[in-house]
């Protein structure tokens, strides 16, 4: 449940995910564009006992050297030696190189894991210079660490060659990984915008609703009627008005739980027998409104006698099976093309007056008479 409510969250604001990986993806290949390729070559030296520094009667020697290898400590101290600065201040000076002319290329060696062989690789943004320096880096270490531990011999494995391809920039890599980057940020942020927009939509609802009825409030009904009226001026458009004489017993002595139950229960009621675009309202507390667009008064008034016969009827709201009975009075105002939305509620009010007085308890306003039924 809670997935799906995430998946609704990111369907809603699918354009930030698609602007976030846009985004990131634009960048990541205008960086690939203006940054300068960095080449990297890569030498690799083994290590093992020097067979050669041992006599035949030096078998005992031999395996020593090799449980010593084996716990990596040699190893790792000639990986600290081609790692150190004499070695690579050395090699320049035998290049005839300057070191602020390097000063863009890096070198680090690594011993490989379960495996008693060094990787020195040199990195820089000319193809040709990472080579010849990572081999000349090679060649002077094994040299340097022959001298001082005869009973080791380290070698070249794999000299290092001209790289081809850069190892950065790439384009279509770094594009890839800042779109999936780009995807996951952007259905992070679509996600918190939702979080961070549902409680004003809460709270608009709250200044939208009647906490009671769950009806509309007059204010938002009133900007709802004006607006179909500049919207549309043209339109034919019914306001009914519906006041519950009895309403006001209830609303005097009974708790307010149980005045809200019965309230919404009301405009249940109302909402069944109502078209989707209608609107409901809470006109005062008494008295309901119901806006009709796109409706005559003759439709209006079908409508609103189904209404009206629907709240005559006598409604359970209480745990003890209490019933209300409502006796509704109804009031219908029709607006005709180019007339305002003050003479609709003017128009409304006077049929609700009538209606009053009328034993049906209905009437429809028309332009020229009030017509009771």
């Amino acid at each position: 449940m809670e997935f799906r409510l995430y998946l609704q969250m990111l369907r809603r604001s699918w354009w930030i995910v698609f602007m976030t990986a846009f985004a990131a993806t634009a960048i990541a290949l205008g960086l690939a564009y203006i940054s300068t390729p960095i080449y990297r070559a890569t030498v690799k030296l083994v290590v093992s006992p020097n067979i050669e520094a041992y006599t035949a009667q030096d078998q005992a020697k031999i395996v020593s050297s090799l449980v010593a290898l084996d716990k990596r400590s040699i190893v790792g101290t000639y990986a600290e030696v081609l790692n150190s600065v004499r070695i690579y201040n050395d090699t320049l000076d035998r290049l005839g190189y300057n070191s602020a002319d390097l000063a863009d290329y890096t070198h680090v060696a690594v011993v490989l894991p379960d495996a008693n062989i060094l990787e020195l690789s040199v990195e820089g943004p000319d193809p040709m210079t990472t080579a010849v320096l990572a081999n000349a880096l090679g060649k002077n270490a094994v040299e340097y660490i022959a001298s001082l531990y005869s009973v080791y011999s380290i070698t070249v494995l794999d000299a290092a060659t001209v790289p081809v391809e850069p190892i950065r920039p790439q384009p279509a890599r770094d594009a890839s990984l800042a779109f999936v980057l780009g995807v996951l940020f952007g259905a992070v942020l679509a996600i918190i915008r939702e979080q961070l927009r549902t409680p004003l939509e809460a709270l608009l609802a709250r200044t939208q609703l009647d906490g009671s009825s769950n009806a509309y409030t007059r204010r938002y009904f009133e900007d709802r009627l004006d607006d179909l009226v500049t919207r549309d001026p043209d339109q034919l458009t019914s306001l009914g008005l519906v006041r519950l004489e009895n309403l006001a017993t209830y609303l005097e002595v009974m708790p307010q739980p149980v005045v809200q139950q019965l309230l919404r229960q009301i405009t249940n009621i109302m909402r069944k027998e109502l078209r989707g675009n209608d609107i409901i309202g809470r006109w005062d507390d008494l008295t309901f409104s119901i806006l009709l667009p796109d409706t005559p008064g003759k439709a209006a008034e079908r409508t609103m006698r189904r209404v009206q016969q629907a709240l005559s009827r006598p409604m359970s709201f209480s745990p003890d099976g209490e019933k209300a009975s409502l006796e509704p009075k109804v009031g219908i105002g029709e607006r005709l093309p180019g007339e305002t939305a003050v003479v609709l509620i003017e128009r409304a009010e006077t049929a609700l007056d009538e209606a009053e007085h009328q034993e049906a308890g209905l009437v429809l306003f028309k332009t020229r008479a009030l017509i009771g039924f």
